[in-house]
């Protein structure tokens, strides 16, 4: 485990194969409890080849000096990401607050 937030990845190798390939992250919020949102792709073995791109959300505690998983949110497709942003445009974009 990672004891620099920096440090951490999703990236994960089974068998000399990475099975989940990072592909970029960013780090919204640091501290005790870290969030990042990861862009990654899964091996595929069947057709020997990387899937589409992913995106998912996660919760990190540090605990004894070490980051670890403690919630994950994955979007399951490029429309649920694209009403999200939406959501949250018109959310932020509401000046009334309601």
């Amino acid at each position: 485990m990672a004891s620099n937030v920096d440090e951490i990845t999703i990236n994960y190798e089974e068998d000399d194969v990475v099975v989940v390939k990072e592909l970029d992250k960013e780090i919204l919020s640091k501290g005790a409890w870290a969030t990042i949102i990861f862009k990654y792709q899964q091996w595929d073995p069947k057709k020997e080849e990387y899937g589409p791109e992913r995106y998912s959300i996660r919760r990190y505690r540090k605990m004894n000096n070490e980051y670890r998983q403690q919630s994950k949110f994955t979007i399951s497709s490029p429309d649920q990401a694209r009403k999200i942003v939406d959501t949250l445009q018109k959310w932020i974009g509401d000046e009334s607050g309601s």
